[in-house]
C-alpha cells in the first residue's frame, strides 16, 4: 500500500492533520514544540482508495536529539510515495523551511506545500508569501476548523492506486485470460440468480430494524429507541417477483470508544455479514443528519465490492432537500459510492419502502450483468478515439481489446501493451463511458489492466 508522509518543523500541526485524516485521535498533540519524535502510521481512506498516513517528528537541528529525529524523518520520506510539507500559516516563510522543502523536491516524488492555521483573511494574505517556494501544489488549510481539506484530498487521490483486487481474483483473472486467449471455454462464477442476499447496515438507531419489519411486513426485529437494541444478526426471507430476497438486519455500529460488551462482537459479525452479502442497504438517518461514522460504514461496503442502495430513513421528519442531499452524498461524503441509487423512506410508516424491493432486483441484475464482448470493444474503441490514451514517456499506449472476466460484481480486463501506464483518471473515464452505455447503477465496476499474453504481440512502443 502507498504511503503519505507529513513533514515540517515542530508545532506546525502535523499530528493534528494526521488525526484529522485518520478520523480518530492517534497522535498526541500539544503546544509544546517537538511532542512527536517517532513516526506514527495508520491506514486511511480517501474516496475509494486506501493509503498509509505517516506522522513524522519535526525537522529541527537545535540539539543532538532533534538532529536524530530529523535524520529518521528524512529516511522515512525517501521510502514514502507522497510528501506533504506543512508550514505554519501564522508565521512568515523562513529560509530554513525553504531549504528543507527544496531538499525534498530532489526526491522526485509528488510533493505539496500545505499551509496550516489559515483561519482568517489576514492569514490568507500572509499565505501568499509562500508562493516564492516555487511550487504549484499549495494548499491553505485549517485543521482546527476542518477547512481546505477537500482540495488536498482531491490532489492526493490522483496519485493513489485503485484498491487492489480481492487476493484470489488476481489468479482468477490470469486463469481466465490464459483460457480466453487460447480460445478455450471460460466460465464466470456461479451465481444463484433467484436468491439475493441483502445486508442491512448503518450506525445505531437509524431505523434498520424498523426497515426490516417494513420490508417483510411483520414484526421480525425488536424495535426500540435505545441505541444498540439489535446485537445478533436477524435473518428473514421473502419472495418478491419470483425472486427470493434474504435480509440480514445487522447490529448497529457505534464509534469505537462506545462499543461495549456484546456490541464489540456484533461489529465483527457485521463485517462477516457483508462478506457474505451481495447487496447492502446503507441506512442513514435523514432526521439526525450524517457524520464520519456513516462514511466509515460506507467504506466497508466499498471494501467488499457490494451492490449498494442508500436508504434515507425518517425522511418524513427531515427538513432536507432531496436533490441537495443527493449531491452532498454523491459528490462529497460518499464519492466512492457515487453509483448508488438513493431512496428516501419512512420505515415506521412504511412510506416508499416498496421502492427498495424493486430497486434491489434492478441492482442485482446489474450485479450479474454480462456485457457482450463485441459491444464492449466497440465502446472502448470509440472512447479511445474520442479521448486518446496519454503516452508513457513518449511511448505509445494501446488497448488491444477488452473482455469481461467475471460478474458479481462485474470485472473487465483491458489487454494492453503498457498496462502500468494506464492512469487512474483514464480508467475512471472508461468506467464512466461503460456505465453510461450499460446500466451499472448500484454496483462497483472493476477494471484491471493486463499485458497481452502472446509474446509475439507484446510491444515495447
Amino acid at each position: 500500500m502507498q504511503s503519505i508522509i507529513l513533514i515540517g518543523k515542530p508545532n506546525v500541526g502535523k499530528s493534528s492533520l494526521f488525526n484529522r485524516m485518520a478520523k480518530r485521535r492517534i497522535a498526541i498533540t500539544s503546544e509544546i514544540s517537538g511532542t512527536t519524535r517517532d513516526t506514527n502510521k495508520t491506514e486511511i481512506h480517501i474516496g475509494s482508495k486506501s493509503a498509509f498516513i505517516i506522522d513524522s517528528g519535526g525537522l529541527d537541528e537545535s540539539d543532538e536529539l532533534f538532529k536524530n529525529v530529523k535524520k529518521n524523518t528524512l529516511k522515512v520520506a525517501k521510502e514514502s510515495d507522497i510528501i506533504l510539507y506543512l508550514v505554519d500559516g501564522k508565521l512568515a516563510p523562513d529560509e530554513e523551511d525553504r531549504r528543507f522543502f527544496y531538499s525534498l523536491k530532489k526526491l522526485n516524488k509528488p510533493l505539496a506545500l500545505v499551509i496550516n492555521k489559515v483561519d482568517n483573511k489576514k492569514d490568507e494574505e500572509r499565505a501568499w508569501e509562500f508562493a516564492n517556494f516555487g511550487v504549484k501544489e499549495i494548499f491553505n488549510i485549517s485543521v482546527t476548523h476542518n477547512v481546505g481539506l477537500d482540495e488536498l484530498y482531491n490532489w492526493l487521490e490522483q496519485f493513489l492506486n485503485e484498491a487492489s483486487l480481492i487476493p484470489d481474483e488476481e489468479q482468477d483473472l490470469e486463469d481466465f485470460l490464459e483460457h480466453y486467449e487460447a480460445k478455450q471455454e471460460v466460465q464466470f462464477k456461479e451465481v444463484d440468480q433467484n436468491h439475493i442476499r441483502v445486508g442491512i447496515v448503518g450506525r445505531v438507531n437509524v431505523g434498520k430494524s424498523s426497515l426490516l419489519n417494513a420490508l417483510v411486513k411483520q414484526e421480525r426485529s425488536v424495535v426500540s429507541s435505545i441505541a444498540g437494541t439489535t446485537i445478533d444478526p436477524v435473518n428473514e426471507t421473502i419472495i418478491h417477483q419470483n425472486k427470493t430476497i434474504e435480509f440480514v438486519d445487522t447490529a448497529g455500529i457505534r464509534k469505537r470508544g462506545k462499543i461495549q460488551g456484546l456490541e464489540r462482537f456484533a461489529l465483527n459479525r457485521t463485517e462477516k455479514i457483508l462478506q457474505n452479502s451481495q447487496i447492502a442497504l446503507l441506512v442513514l438517518d435523514a432526521d439526525e443528519g450524517f457524520n464520519e461514522l456513516d462514511e466509515r460504514i460506507a467504506g466497508l461496503i466499498a471494501k467488499y465490492y457490494l451492490g449498494v442502495i442508500i436508504v434515507l430513513n425518517k425522511w418524513d421528519k427531515s427538513d432536507l432537500d432531496f436533490d441537495k442531499t443527493v449531491k452532498e452524498l454523491k459528490l462529497d461524503r460518499f464519492k466512492f459510492l457515487a453509483h448508488a441509487p438513493i431512496v428516501s423512506v419512512s420505515a415506521l410508516s412504511g412510506k416508499r419502502v416498496h421502492v427498495i424491493l424493486d430497486k434491489i432486483l434492478q441492482v442485482f441484475e446489474n450485479f450479474i450483468q454480462k456485457i457482450p464482448t463485441s459491444k464492449l470493444n466497440i465502446l472502448i474503441e470509440n472512447a479511445t478515439k474520442a479521448h486518446p490514451l496519454p503516452h508513457d514517456y513518449g511511448k505509445l499506449v494501446k488497448i488491444y481489446y477488452a473482455v469481461q472476466y467475471d460478474i458479481a460484481p462485474p470485472k473487465i480486463a483491458l489487454i494492453m501493451n503498457r498496462p502500468k501506464a494506464l492512469h487512474f483518471s483514464y480508467k475512471r473515464y472508461l468506467q464512466n463511458k461503460i456505465r453510461k452505455e450499460f446500466d451499472f447503477e448500484g454496483v462497483p465496476l472493476i477494471i484491471a489492466s493486463r499485458k497481452k499474453g502472446s509474446k509475439e504481440n507484446d510491444e515495447n512502443g
